[in-house]
């Protein structure tokens, strides 16, 4: 039989049972977002800002067939160094403890495994979201459903701005996934601080986070996500035009290619990266930063 016991880390478990604020956080950045060895000094560097701001780390993944929540510094370094390690969403999971295979957790399977652990607050850079052409390919990322059926705060920094920004949202609401704009009223554009879209409600701080939280909780009914959508600073952000003109040519170039299904958001980000000579991988680890801290002073606020 599959081993589908979560392995909570020593931190992880203390701190859960002692009711204290812990943050969940993916290791698809970690695995598959990054350069080797900048990757695992990111991952590192972002459970110290996670213990700075007053909560304990829990890194998700799934090694040899068991899901981890929180990972040890020899556990954190194979994510980071080992070639095998595969992207795992949600519908992975099943599959991949039965194959005793090894995978960095994408937004649906660490918000999925962090709710199951009993975590409430999830910090990553941006979620997937509904594709652009959707008509065409109904391609929607499994980020969507999984939130609108777990009870998880997502900070992040809106969704990545590759997709169908306004779509997404429209989806969102539809599935009934709250949304908070943090110190905004404007949806952030994940590399950008503007997505130029509005969001309803504005909250200011962690505590006003929480009680959201608390009153969300109090209503009962379904089990959906709460995201709270922090913009990169805009000192921080992609440039906007730069931003706009290389997204422009990558989606030419995807088309001409004919790349589709679960290779365009690789493609995408690879040819953005490469565009922008690097600083679209920047502004993108400055909102995972940002979001981390914020995630960090929400937990403690609970």
């Amino acid at each position: 039989m599959p081993e589908t016991t979560l392995m909570l880390s020593e931190e992880v478990r203390e701190a859960l049972d002692a009711r204290r604020p812990v943050v969940a956080l993916e290791s698809t950045i970690i695995a598959h977002g990054l350069p080797r060895p900048r990757n695992l000094a990111v991952a590192e560097e972002l459970e110290s800002l996670v213990r700075a701001g007053g909560a304990v780390p829990a890194t998700v993944a799934v090694l040899d067939g068991r899901p981890h929540v929180g990972l040890d510094k020899d556990e954190l370094e194979r994510v980071a160094t080992d070639p095998g390690v595969r992207k795992l969403g949600h519908r992975d999971l099943a599959p991949s403890l039965a194959a005793g295979a090894s995978g960095a957790t994408t937004v649906s399977a660490t918000a999925f495994l962090a709710a199951r652990a009993g975590i409430r607050v999830f910090a990553t850079g941006g979620l997937g979201g509904v594709h652009r052409e959707w008509a065409v390919s109904q391609d929607e990322s499994a980020d969507l459903r999984l939130l609108a059926r777990t009870r998880i705060t997502v900070v992040c920094a809106g969704v990545k701005s590759i997709l169908d920004v306004p779509a997404t949202l429209q989806r969102l609401e539809t599935l009934g996934v709250g949304v908070l704009g943090y110190g905004t009223d404007r949806f952030p554009g994940f590399y950008l601080s503007s997505s130029g879209l509005p969001v309803d409600w504005t909250v200011r701080t962690p505590e006003e986070v929480a009680d959201v939280m608390r009153a969300q909780d109090s209503l009962g009914g379904p089990e959906t996500a709460l995201i709270v959508a922090q913009p990169v600073p805009e000192d921080e952000q992609l440039d906007p035009h730069l931003h706009d003109r290389v997204l422009a040519e990558a989606l030419d170039e995807c088309r001409e290619r004919g790349i589709g299904g679960q290779a365009v958001t690789p493609f995408l980000l690879d040819s953005l990266m490469r565009r922008t000579e690097g600083a679209s991988l920047e502004a993108n680890l400055a909102a995972v930063r940002g979001n981390v801290r914020l995630a960090a002073r929400i937990a403690a606020a609970l």
